[in-house]
């Protein structure tokens, strides 16, 4: 199974899932798809099996993986802080990969009925998500 993570940014959250999914599954195809090279590179350095920057890239790979996972706010939200275009939000939405994401709020979006949760938590939630279906 191929897994895209997406992150933005300096790629903290994404380094984060890469590293949990790789101590977890170490035989898993995992691709980081940073909207920079620099969120790409903390998440190959975490243990992404490759990696790959930009609009281009992400809306390339993403057609090309069994599930993409990240947070809400680098995947759906087009505009924030100016990383992630309208076309990359598109794509991901567009994708027939699962989709498994964090609900991270940022910005004017509120998610209703979410419980809040520390980050780590967060994260061990969703490779644990990972895994069942990986494995299921």
């Amino acid at each position: 199974m191929r897994i895209a993570v997406i992150d933005g940014q300096g790629g903290g959250i994404g380094k984060h899932i890469v590293e949990q999914l790789r101590k977890k599954m170490p035989e898993l195809d995992i691709l980081a798809l940073g909207t920079n090279a620099l969120a790409t590179g903390a998440m190959v350095r975490a243990g992404a099996t490759e990696g790959a920057s930009g609009e281009a890239a992400i809306c390339y790979n993403v057609e090309r993986v069994d599930m993409i996972v990240g947070s809400l706010a680098i995947m759906m939200v087009h505009g924030l802080l100016g990383e992630v275009t309208a076309t990359i939000a598109t794509a991901i939405s567009a994708s027939k990969a699962d989709k498994i994401v964090l609900p991270i709020q940022r910005g004017n979006i509120l998610l209703v009925g979410i419980q809040r949760t520390p980050l780590p938590h967060q994260i061990e939630a969703l490779v644990t998500e990972v895994e069942e279906r990986v494995k299921g």
